[in-house]
C-alpha cells in the first residue's frame, strides 16, 4: 500500500511541477508586457510610415469549406478595404461541397463586374484540408504579400494599411493582429472565451514579442512576407495547427514577426458547445503535432538561449497543460484518503500545497488582461472578479476532451482537419439550432464528463467527511466545470434534434443523440 501510496504522490508531484512552471512562464510574460507599456518610447502613427503610391500589391486568401451561413458576409467586408483595387488581389480558396459553392460564385461574379481582382478558386480535391488550400492558391499568387482570413472574420477598412508599413523592415515575415468578438455578450459561453482569447491577445502574444521570444501567427487575421512562406518549407498539412507550425519554421529561419495589439480583427465566437469543442480538439491536438515536430528542433539550436528555449518549449506544449490538470484532478480524490491513512507523508502535502500557488498566478495573468481595454479599473476587476472563476472551471471541464486530444497528437494519431462551423450570430436574438452544420450527437467523452462532475461531488463530501477542507474550493470549480461542459453539450444537442415534425422528449431525444 505504501509503494502505491508513494507512487500516486509523486505522479501528483510532477503534474503539480508542470502547472507551475507554466504558470512561472505566464508570470514571465505579464512583466514583459508590462515592460512594453510602460515604455515612454512612442510609436509613429501609420499614416507618417507609409504613402499610397508606395503600397505594394497584396493578395488575400479566404479559406472557405461549407461556410453558407458567412461566406457572403466574408466578402463583403474584403471587398470593402480600403486599398487600391489595382493592388489588391482576392483568392476564395472554395473546398466546399454544398450550397456554399453557389454563393461565393454569385458574389464573385458581382464584385468582379465592380472592379475587384477576385477570384473564386476550386481544387479536385480537398487534399491537405486548410494547409493544402492555401499552398494551392500562393501557386499563382501574385501578391508580395499575403493577407488569410478565415470565413468567420470581419476585418476592419484601414486593416492592410495599419499593417503593411510593419514590413519596411526586411527582416519581418509575419504580422499578427488581435482578435476581436463581434458575439462576446451573445451568452455565458461566448464570454468566457473571450476572456481567455483576450489574455492570449494581449498579455501572451505581446509578452513574448517584447521579449523576443517566438510568438505564432494564428491562422488568421494577419499577414505573411510571400517569400517568407517558400523560405520556410511552406505550407505543410501533417498537423492539424498549419499556422503554428510555420510559423516555428520560419522564425528558425530567421524570420522576426509583428504582433500589433493595437489592430482589432472582429471575428464570430463558437456559440455552442460542440463548436466550441470541435475547435479545442484542433488546437490542442494540432500543438501537441507541432510540439513533437519542431521543439527538437528548437532545443538543438544554439544559437538560441535558454529563455528563449523554455518559453518555446511552454508555448508548443501548452496543450500539454490539460494532461496535468486531468491528472492532478483525478489523483486529489486518492490522495484526500492517503493523507487521512499516512500520517507519515503530512510533510510531502505541504510541500506539494506551495506549487498550487500556480493558479494566484494566472490569476495575475487574467487580471492584467482583463484591465487592458478601458479606464473603468474598478469595473473591470470587478469583471475579472466575476470571470475567472468561472472561466477556471470551465477550462477544468473541458480537460478531459483536450487531453484526449493532445494524448493522440503526441501518440501520432492522424485524424482529418474538422473545421468550426460558423453559424452567423451576432445579437442575442439570433438562433442557431437549425443550423446544418451542428454536430447531433454525444460522443463517450460527454459521458464520461458527466460521470466526473459526479466524481469531484463525492470528492467534496469525502473532504467533509474527513474534516479536511484545503481541496473542498477544487473540488467544487471541477465539479461545476465538468457538469457545465456536459449539460452544454447533451441540451445543445438535443436542440438541434427533431423527430418528425415534433420535437421528442428529453429521454426520446437523449437516446437519439447517443446513436
Amino acid at each position: 500500500m505504501n509503494l502505491i501510496a508513494i507512487t500516486i504522490l509523486v505522479v501528483y508531484a510532477i503534474a503539480i511541477l508542470f502547472i507551475f512552471s507554466y504558470s512561472i512562464a505566464q508570470l514571465t510574460l505579464v512583466i514583459s508586457y508590462l515592460k512594453q507599456k510602460s515604455s515612454s518610447k512612442k510609436e509613429k502613427k501609420i499614416s507618417e510610415l507609409i504613402d499610397d503610391d508606395e503600397l505594394p500589391l497584396v493578395t488575400i486568401q479566404l479559406p472557405i469549406y461549407n461556410e453558407m451561413y458567412v461566406a457572403e458576409r466574408l466578402l463583403n467586408s474584403v471587398a470593402s478595404l480600403d486599398y487600391p483595387n489595382e493592388k489588391l488581389e482576392i483568392q476564395v480558396l472554395d473546398d466546399s461541397t454544398d450550397e456554399t459553392v453557389d454563393i461565393i460564385d454569385r458574389k464573385v461574379q458581382r464584385l468582379f463586374s465592380e472592379g475587384k481582382n477576385i477570384f473564386h478558386v476550386r481544387r479536385a480535391t480537398r487534399e491537405g484540408f486548410k494547409a493544402g488550400a492555401l499552398a494551392y492558391g500562393l501557386k499563382s499568387a501574385k501578391g508580395e504579400f499575403i493577407a488569410i482570413f478565415d470565413a468567420d472574420f470581419l476585418p476592419e477598412k484601414d486593416f492592410l494599411k495599419k499593417t503593411i508599413p510593419a514590413f519596411k523592415d526586411e527582416k519581418v515575415g509575419v504580422v499578427q493582429t488581435r482578435w476581436g468578438h463581434v458575439n462576446e455578450k451573445y451568452s455565458l459561453l461566448t464570454r468566457l472565451q473571450a476572456f481567455g482569447l483576450n489574455a492570449h491577445f494581449t498579455v501572451e502574444q505581446t509578452g513574448r514579442n517584447a521579449a523576443g521570444y517566438f510568438i505564432n501567427f494564428n491562422g488568421t487575421a494577419g499577414i505573411w512576407r510571400k517569400i517568407c512562406i517558400t523560405d520556410s518549407g511552406g505550407w505543410e498539412s501533417d498537423t492539424l495547427t498549419e499556422d503554428l507550425d510555420l510559423s516555428y519554421r520560419a522564425q528558425l529561419h530567421g524570420w522576426e514577426f509583428v504582433f500589433m495589439e493595437e489592430v482589432s480583427t472582429p471575428a464570430e465566437l463558437p456559440v455552442t458547445m460542440s463548436a466550441l469543442k470541435n475547435q479545442q480538439y484542433r488546437w490542442n491536438k494540432g500543438a501537441a503535432e507541432c510540439a513533437k515536430k519542431n521543439l527538437p528542433r528548437v532545443l538543438k539550436q544554439s544559437r538560441l538561449g535558454f529563455a528563449k528555449k523554455f518559453h518555446a518549449a511552454f508555448h508548443l506544449m501548452n496543450s500539454t497543460i490539460f494532461i496535468a490538470i486531468i491528472i492532478t484532478s483525478l489523483l486529489s480524490i486518492p490522495l484526500l484518503i492517503i493523507k487521512n491513512e499516512f500520517r507519515n507523508f503530512h510533510w510531502v502535502f505541504t510541500i506539494v500545497s506551495f506549487f498550487l500557488a500556480a493558479f494566484a498566478i494566472l490569476g495575475i495573468f487574467y487580471l492584467t488582461a482583463s484591465v487592458q481595454y478601458d479606464k473603468k479599473f474598478a469595473r473591470n476587476v470587478w469583471q475579472f472578479i466575476i470571470s475567472f472563476p468561472l472561466f477556471l472551471s470551465m477550462s477544468m471541464g473541458l480537460a478531459l476532451h483536450n487531453a484526449v486530444a493532445v494524448i493522440e497528437g503526441y501518440a501520432g494519431r492522424k485524424t482529418s482537419f474538422i473545421r468550426t462551423p460558423k453559424f452567423n450570430i451576432v445579437s442575442p436574438n439570433d438562433k442557431w439550432n437549425q443550423n446544418r452544420y451542428l454536430v447531433k450527437s454525444v460522443s463517450w467523452v460527454t459521458i464520461a464528463e458527466g460521470f466526473m462532475s459526479l466524481y469531484f461531488i463525492y470528492g467534496i463530501f469525502l473532504g467533509i467527511q474527513l474534516r479536511d477542507y484545503g481541496l473542498i474550493p477544487f473540488h467544487f470549480l471541477l465539479a461545476i466545470g465538468f457538469g457545465s461542459v456536459f449539460c452544454y453539450s447533451v441540451s445543445h444537442s438535443l436542440r438541434t434534434i427533431r423527430i418528425g415534425n415534433k420535437r421528442a422528449s428529453v429521454t426520446r431525444r437523449l437516446i437519439w443523440s447517443l446513436r
